[in-house]
């Protein structure tokens, strides 16, 4: 029997200009607001990402493709 494929629902922003984001302004938290999460993004600007723990941790979780924008769909590369 056929079985019709289940697509999951992605973010519409661009997976690539988050990880550029993240990668060199992480720190102030610029691919935060870029995906809609201003509160967030307020907070890592103020901590300086959250004295750099944050903004590796939402760089690794970019990479692997499980950050989410204010949606709460995934960014994934889509290429």
């Amino acid at each position: 029997m056929y079985q019709q494929p289940q697509y999951e629902a992605v973010s519409p922003k661009n997976w690539l200009t988050t990880l550029l984001l993240s990668l060199f302004l992480g720190g102030l938290g610029v691919h935060r607001f870029y995906v809609g999460k201003t509160g967030t993004g307020v907070l890592m600007l103020i901590t300086c990402g959250g004295a750099g723990v944050w903004a590796l941790i939402d760089l690794i979780m970019v990479i692997m493709g499980n950050f989410k924008d204010a949606q709460g769909l995934p960014v994934k590369n889509q290429g």
